[in-house]
């Protein structure tokens, strides 16, 4: 990457508070605690963990929740000189239920939420245009204006020469019906260089169950240069030139909340992208990319939140040579 750029990474798309079970009052009460999240700020907090220059791109409501957002988001390192605060609409709000299986569910209170108040006249151009990597996912296209907002910043960094970098943070119950979501995801697949996408997000669009057909499918419709497929417990795999990799999962005992594992790996894989260049990937640095990125996933599970709860480099590395 270009040593001219002003920021390693660049993201757009919703900045929210995650409120997670954090045990029972003495009146039998869930209790909840106020985490800062959202999908992109939780990949930019691991770069800037990792030593990135990062910058995120967003909206907030002008309120007690968007301002700690902010503090918080800023405090992990992360440029929130391009979040505008809307005074209308509140900051966007969710509700993390770990269930029984170790899963997540997602109750969102976002009809109307701030995240999605963002016009593209709003966005900050200039941090992408001076980004070496641009990132976003679909949270962002689920309504207008922010679809168009996200677009247009992908159609500039493009333009500009960013690498662009997608995760489809597949959510549901955040859109109208299933075919709505397969579309953006499709938008995005059309547009990215590098994709971080889960088993379930490749079922979604393939119909397959197998990552490997799944992606050959995703492959023969879209061009994509690297394609990291995460499996949870089973590892994640990474598609490059007709090339695949897999990495095993690092197992954990004290697995608490999977919240922003996804996005943890996303980010070290990026870094890895600007380490070694797109152009320059091969088969040890693949491994050495997906063997850090499950290390460092593996280890956000065992704390209650993601943003704020980083795994250090030195930890990760720690988990390696412990395997």
């Amino acid at each position: 990457m270009s040593i001219s750029h002003d920021y390693d990474v660049t993201a757009l798309g919703e900045l929210l508070v995650d409120f997670t079970e954090s045990g029972v009052s003495e009146r039998g009460n869930l209790l909840f605690e106020a985490n800062p999240g959202g999908a992109p700020c939780n990949f930019l907090a691991m770069l800037a963990k990792l030593g990135r220059r990062t910058a995120f791109i967003g909206k907030v409501g002008d309120d007690v929740f968007g301002r700690m957002l902010c503090e918080r988001v800023a405090g992990s390192g992360i440029d929130v000189s391009g979040v505008k605060y809307d005074a209308e609409v509140p900051t966007t709000l969710a509700i993390v239920h770990n269930t029984a299986d170790g899963d997540r569910e997602f109750a969102f209170y976002r009809n109307p939420g701030a995240d999605l108040t963002l016009r593209a006249e709003e966005v900050d151009m200039a941090k992408i245009a001076s980004s070496g990597v641009f990132h976003f996912g679909t949270l962002s296209t689920t309504s207008a204006p922010a679809r168009a907002a996200t677009y247009a910043a992908v159609e500039y960094a493009k333009r500009c020469g960013c690498v662009i970098s997608f995760d489809p943070n597949l959510r549901l119950n955040l859109w109208p019906d299933a075919e709505s979501a397969r579309e953006q995801i499709a938008c995005g697949l059309s547009r990215c260089d590098v994709l971080k996408i889960s088993d379930d997000e490749v079922e979604f669009m393939t119909g397959e169950k197998n990552i490997y057909r799944g992606v050959e499918i995703l492959l023969s419709k879209w061009n994509i240069p690297l394609v990291l497929a995460t499996m949870g417990a089973g590892g994640s795999c990474a598609f490059y030139r007709g090339t695949s990799v897999f990495a095993p999962p690092f197992r954990m005992d004290s697995t608490v909340d999977a919240t922003g594992a996804g996005d943890t790996f996303g980010g070290c894989a990026v870094h890895f992208v600007l380490k070694y260049g797109l152009d320059a990937l091969d088969e040890a640095r693949l491994t050495e990319m997906l063997t850090f990125a499950n290390a460092a996933a593996a280890l956000i599970t065992t704390r209650q939140g993601a943003l704020c709860a980083m795994p250090e480099p030195k930890e990760v590395l720690s988990l390696i040579n412990s395997r």
